[in-house]
């Protein structure tokens, strides 16, 4: 009877505690999404125009001085989904390096879990990512006389993100933990980010790489297989089984990689900071 009633006080405690974590993280992504534009003319607005101005500079340099149109996709489309979609996990890990530094009163005044804070910065990311897409939809609609059609397939995107999710929250938790003692490790991210993304075919298509054996390297890079799995549901394609198996996989093992050094490094969080 004892053991029952302790056991229903201690589900209702993580419950509790539990509700009380999701609304200090929702609360921490409105204020990261207000901070990301403050005394900004436009904006919120820049979320939807960032994306579409820089799908105008990338279409123009590669499409019309280097000749990248031998897509099997619209190029401006093609572009613009490659970029919100390594823009989503950029901006996803950028904000959460110094989550923990950046919080440290909110660490040593409350009693929240430390996962809260880098979790909030994927979240925000997300929403970014929403504005992003209504962007990608104003293109869509354009191209409209150039053949660009929209498929029921687009409906997918909300199981495709779960696993962005995942990938982007588990590289989060590794990088936060790592620079609450190495703080370096936010500028050589910064240049191993600029390098990420000329491995990831944001602007090109692999195909066109005539090198097999590059074309083989790069295929191990996870951002490729989630660009193809997005740029497939815009297509009309249903992505295969093999897909869904990879971008989960590469989702859950990079999340399960992210605890396991955010768990072992958050009790030294609060000496190091």
């Amino acid at each position: 009877m004892a053991k029952g009633l302790l056991s229903k006080n201690k589900i209702k405690a993580n419950g509790l505690q539990f509700h009380k974590s999701i609304v200090i993280m929702w609360a921490m992504v409105k204020k990261n999404i207000k901070n990301q534009y403050r005394r900004s003319v436009l904006g919120i607005l820049w979320t939807v125009l960032n994306p579409l101005l820089t799908m105008l500079v990338m279409a123009f340099v590669f499409s019309s001085i280097f000749g990248r149109n031998n897509i099997n996709m619209d190029y401006p489309v093609y572009v613009l989904s490659g970029n919100i979609v390594f823009s989503l996990m950029r901006t996803a890990t950028v904000t959460a390096l110094p989550c923990m530094v950046n919080n440290y009163d909110l660490l040593t005044k409350t009693r929240v879990p430390y996962f809260v804070f880098p979790a909030s910065n994927v979240v925000s990311s997300l929403v970014n990512f929403g504005f992003s897409l209504i962007a990608l939809i104003v293109v869509m609609l354009i191209r409209l006389p150039q053949g660009v059609e929209f498929h029921w397939t687009l409906l997918m995107i909300i199981v495709w993100l779960p696993a962005i999710f995942f990938f982007s929250l588990g590289l989060a938790l590794a990088l936060c933990s790592i620079y609450v003692r190495f703080r370096d490790i936010k500028h050589l991210y910064n240049v191993f980010l600029t390098l990420w993304m000329y491995l990831t075919p944001v602007f090109y298509a692999l195909e066109t790489l005539h090198n097999e054996k590059v074309q083989k390297v790069l295929i191990a890079n996870p951002m490729v297989h989630y660009l193809s799995y997005f740029r497939d549901l815009i297509m009309g394609i249903v992505p295969s089984w093999q897909t869904h198996l990879i971008i989960y996989g590469v989702g859950f093992l990079s999340l399960a990689i992210g605890w396991f050094i955010f768990r072992s490094q958050r009790k030294s969080f609060i000496i190091y900071i």
